[in-house]
């Protein structure tokens, strides 16, 4: 890591070198004037460490995928990630199950391990929530360090954020240990027997991330801690009820996460499963699609507080200098996700997917402003994996037209972007396409890494998504 730290500095003199013999900035809409690429380097070149760090993960949002969102929102007006300053590119691939190392990789990984890699600093197999490999996914690995609980040891408060249910992959590798991603509630433990506080383990994923006493908790997911608890000390209760024991406040709504104070950790659980959607359009269907329609925007129930609602929620509730578990504060960490990018692509939901990515963005936004005016704040944005999700032409037609399901969309430029999903749909081996789009599959492609602020250009160049975790913990 310090080879690829050096590497990153000696680019960002580089750049200096070049500013300072009167380089000219590029012209255009995303490119970021030359003095505040300047401000951003000198900065970061001072070497100091952050006080908090913002890790923002858009889940399934590959290049295609933010690539779509800033068309659509027009090519001449940059999303919020535009005005990150550097910018470069992680490796994903996760590991086979294995008797011993080494493991063999997997180019096409999923969430869970793809979360372990940057929570923890290392590889595991797919389904896997921040344990090591082994021999099968039923075949529990050793328990990881995550980040989360290396802030915490380090007296820094902590957040977890998500429009997922809070106890889906991508939330649950910051603040739990499980063999499987879906055992997720005390009464989804049944492929994870072993695990269960009764058997001497950590419970299931609710209960392990209010056990870890994480200060702000948000998302979806309130199915999963209304499950009532099989053993351990609130054996009988809910998850619910054991947070509420161990010191939560706990809210249901947005005008709930309004109203909460920082003197307690708050629980915010605002949809039985996943949060709705922001946009709704068109279905998907083969070949050619729809004729090209605009997004119906603002469908999200108003009840339920948006992505940069609960991250601006979270920052405010975690930036106070009481104490934290009898030590003063000495910074924040928080992970904040876009979920249903990633879920809406499987759906081959296009207007949904373009939603979930423009509101993902404007929690970005609200990480960047805190970060301008906090600047000992490190805010990395990367995705987990990428997904299927092609722009594609759209005047094809005959042999031309894409094989997959696709959608066409009228962007606010008055242009049609059409959408193409093809990683799945053909009902099985030697069988014709299907009408309804089955879930499609996620692809290996590296992903975007964006960084600001001290530490951020250690992203420069093609990385691993393991290096993240140096990175964040610095």
């Amino acid at each position: 890591m310090k080879g690829k730290r050096l590497t990153a500095t000696v680019a960002a003199a580089l750049a200096l070198t070049a500013a300072g013999a009167g380089t000219a900035a590029v012209s255009g809409a995303f490119s970021p004037h030359k003095s505040d690429t300047e401000r951003a380097v000198a900065a970061a070149l001072k070497g100091k460490d952050p006080k908090n760090v913002i890790l923002l993960i858009g889940d399934g949002m590959g290049a295609q995928e933010i690539t779509a969102a800033r068309y659509y929102q027009g090519v001449d007006k940059p999303l919020n990630v535009d005005r990150m300053p550097f910018t470069g590119f992680d490796t994903t691939w996760s590991v086979k199950p294995g008797a011993a190392v080494p493991y063999l990789p997997d180019y096409d990984p999923d969430s869970a391990s793809t979360g372990t890699a940057w929570a923890t600093g290392q590889k595991t197999i797919d389904e896997r929530i921040s344990q090591g490999p082994s021999s099968g996914e039923k075949v529990p690995g050793e328990d990881l360090t995550t980040m989360l609980e290396v802030a915490q040891a380090r007296g820094m408060k902590v957040g977890d954020v998500s429009t997922a249910e809070i106890t889906d992959a991508t939330p649950a590798v910051q603040a739990s240990h499980m063999s499987l991603r879906g055992c997720q509630g005390p009464a989804n433990m049944g492929n994870c027997p072993t695990e269960t506080k009764g058997a001497g383990g950590l419970g299931s994923i609710a209960e392990q991330e209010v056990d870890h006493k994480v200060d702000v908790l948000l998302g979806g997911g309130r199915s999963r801690f209304e499950q009532t608890i099989g053993s351990g000390p609130y054996v009988g209760k809910t998850v619910v009820q054991s947070a509420l024991e161990q010191g939560y406040r706990y809210v249901t709504d947005a005008a709930g996460l309004s109203a909460a104070g920082s003197d307690k950790p708050v629980l915010g659980l605002f949809n039985a499963s996943n949060m709705s959607l922001e946009w709704s359009g068109p279905a998907a269907s083969l070949g050619k699609g729809n004729a090209p329609v605009p997004c119906q925007e603002g469908v999200r129930p108003a009840n339920e507080p948006s992505l940069a609602a609960m991250t601006q929620k979270a920052i405010e509730l975690l930036d106070v200098g009481r104490k934290n578990n009898g030590r003063k504060s000495t910074g924040f960490f928080l992970q904040v996700e876009g979920a249903s990018i990633d879920k809406q692509d499987h759906a081959t939901n296009a207007c949904g997917q373009l939603g979930e990515t423009v509101a993902f963005d404007q929690a970005i936004g609200v990480a960047l402003d805190y970060q301008q005016t906090h600047p000992d704040t490190l805010v990395v944005v990367t995705a987990d994996h990428s997904h299927t999700s092609e722009i594609v032409s759209e005047d094809a037609s005959g042999s031309g037209l894409p094989s997959g399901y696709s959608t066409n969309v009228t962007t606010k430029d008055g242009q049609t972007m059409s959408l193409t999903y093809g990683t799945a749909g053909y009902g099985g081996e030697g069988k014709a396409p299907v009408a309804a789009a089955p879930s499609q599959q996620h692809t290996g492609a590296a992903v975007p890494v964006w960084a600001a602020g001290p530490g951020g250009l250690a992203v420069l160049g093609t990385n691993d998504h393991t290096d993240l975790f140096q990175i964040l913990g610095h």
